[in-house]
């Protein structure tokens, strides 16, 4: 399956997910830049266009990292002057190592188990890991337009996926972790609700 126009271009990404997030787009790379301090490395997991490296981290002397299926996007990260490099992340080869690593708003991609996922990001995680998921989502609408249109214009190629997470299905995913979590909370208006893991 193609991908989705949103997912071939920087400028419609971040158009399409402003008009997602309105007033709180900046509000939910800020929470995540504010729990990795100067000088760490990370690794960001379906980084898309780096956005949380090009406006957020770069200029505090962090290695950055960032993997995603997307060769435009990936060139973009290195164009920015951070490492990234195109990755199948739903192979089973072992991530990048690096102090944190981050995954925003891709959860969803690895439904119904994304369980492998997550420990393979604790594997090669010397410190943290930070999930931030969204549990408002337009392609979960009850209203089958918008729902049809919300997943459309989210599939990054890898198939449309049908399901998206609630805050109730989310926290219940998480309860697998629980002697790991260290911190929840919600971030972008409601939006989205972030989980910080110990390594």
């Amino acid at each position: 399956m193609g991908t989705s126009l949103i997912y071939r271009n920087r400028f419609v990404y971040e158009l399409a997910m402003r008009g997602l997030y309105g007033r709180h787009y900046g509000a939910r790379y800020r929470a995540i830049a504010a729990l990795v301090p100067d000088g760490a490395s990370v690794v960001d997991v379906c980084c898309g266009p780096a956005t949380l490296y090009s406006r957020y981290l770069r200029g505090r002397s962090i290695h950055y990292t960032g993997v995603d299926l997307n060769e435009r996007f990936i060139a973009e990260v290195i164009e920015a002057g951070g490492h990234g490099a195109v990755w199948d992340l739903h192979s089973q080869a072992p991530l990048p190592d690096a102090d944190y690593l981050v995954m925003q708003a891709s959860l969803y991609h690895f439904l119904p188990e994304p369980r492998p996922l997550i420990d393979r990001m604790l594997a090669a995680a010397g410190k943290r890991v930070i999930i931030a998921e969204p549990i408002r989502n337009l392609a979960s609408s009850e209203y089958r337009v918008l729902a049809a249109i919300g997943r459309r214009f989210t599939d990054a190629g890898d198939g449309a996926q049908a399901h998206r997470f609630t805050e109730a299905s989310l926290d219940e995913f998480f309860l697998r972790y629980e002697s790991r979590v260290i911190e929840r909370s919600l971030i972008a208006g409601g939006r989205e609700k972030l989980f910080v893991l110990s390594a």
